[in-house]
């Protein structure tokens, strides 16, 4: 029934002055009214306590939640697989710094006893030398079956011995690097505390045991010498081993044969074979292969046919067919082919080491 005043049927709805107007702006949602967790006191509460009809009830406590599980499991495997890694991979530790020693050079010429032998076959040459079964350039230079070591994986040892293949390949078997052209080829390849050694050995070179151009690399006077053939034979060994726990050695033992006549000569002119023997101590630190650089701390190298009296620290000058060594040579003779020679400052070619075109 509607209140005075009010029509029989009531206030229609919408119409202003209505009962409820007052409560419109008043909304509980589903969400406040789960929130207000309202109890009602027993009557006992009430008379005791007098206590209001209606309290408030307190919260549940819950557990964790569900995402701050996740986290703290998250945390904990991030903390064990860091913990495994370090036990599992040792040799991953920090790289200490080090110092880079200066490579330390020999360059030995060898001198015939009799005139350089020639041909202007120059397969030939080859088929009648001690290089006949060589291999034929790069192919030449294999790496040997590698194993990890205590601090060191796999990877780092076959990273150490391609670096070193690499660094003999640019130093004796680039044909710009061998006639006299640029050698940033070979310098890119070093450790960065032996680049001003390098650089010294090429503006002024000395036979100093420290600033030989050719303790760095094989190159021929490009006035005297020329490629005859492009097939240079190769033939040596290479090892790696760990120094210590922060260092790679590696060593290689190759001889190289190369066909050569005179600058600015035809494929008619007679060839002749020139033969240099190098042994290589290759040292790496974990930053030089990362950055796949080597040092080079030992060279030895024996080449011939060459006469004993030309400077031999900047440019090889080979003595070609027919040509023969002045005099005042040593008198030992030398086999850069025989894996256990030796030589002083200046040696003599043997004759075996020579082709037999006879």
């Amino acid at each position: 029934m509607g209140g005075p005043g009010d029509p029989p049927e009531g206030v229609p709805e919408g119409a202003p002055g209505g009962g409820e107007d007052e409560y419109r702006s008043v909304v509980f949602d589903e969400s406040f009214v789960r929130a207000a967790r309202l109890q009602e006191s027993s009557a006992r509460e009430r008379m005791t306590d007098h206590a209001p009809a209606v309290r408030r009830r307190p919260a549940l406590r819950r557990g964790l939640s569900r995402q701050a599980l996740i986290l703290v499991l998250l945390i904990a495997l991030a903390f064990g697989t860091a913990v495994y890694m370090g036990v599992r991979h040792p040799y991953q530790a920090p790289a200490t710094a080090q110092h880079t020693e200066p490579l330390r050079m020999t360059v030995i010429p060898l001198a015939p006893h009799d005139p350089v032998p020639g041909a202007a076959d120059t397969a030939k040459l080859f088929a009648h030398s001690k290089a006949a079964d060589f291999r034929v350039g790069a192919d030449g230079i294999t790496l040997p079956a590698s194993r990890r070591t205590a601090h060191f994986s796999d990877s780092q040892v076959v990273t150490a011995l391609t670096t070193a293949k690499d660094y003999l390949v640019e130093s004796s078997l680039d044909p710009e690097v061998l006639t006299g052209g640029p050698v940033r080829s070979v310098r890119i390849l070093l450790d960065p505390q032996q680049l001003d050694q390098f650089d010294q050995s090429f503006d002024h070179p000395a036979a100093d045991g420290r600033h030989a151009a050719t303790g760095w690399l094989v190159r021929f006077d490009p006035a005297k010498a020329q490629l005859a053939a492009p097939g240079i034979r190769v033939q040596g060994t290479m090892s790696a081993v760990e120094t210590d726990s922060g260092t790679l050695e590696v060593t290689s033992d190759h001889t190289f044969v190369y066909a050569l006549r005179p600058a600015g000569a035809d494929g008619d002119e007679k060839a002749s074979l020139f033969t240099v023997r190098r042994e290589l101590q290759f040292r790496f630190d974990r930053d030089d292969l990362r950055m796949h650089q080597a040092e080079v701390v030992v060279s030895y190298l024996q080449a011939g046919p060459l006469s004993c009296s030309v400077d031999s620290a900047n440019r090889l000058q080979p003595l070609l067919a027919g040509q023969t060594a002045k005099a005042g040579g040593p008198a030992a003779g030398t086999d850069p082919f025989a894996t256990d020679s030796a030589a002083s400052l200046c040696g003599t070619l043997a004759p075996g080491a020579q082709p037999n075109l006879s």
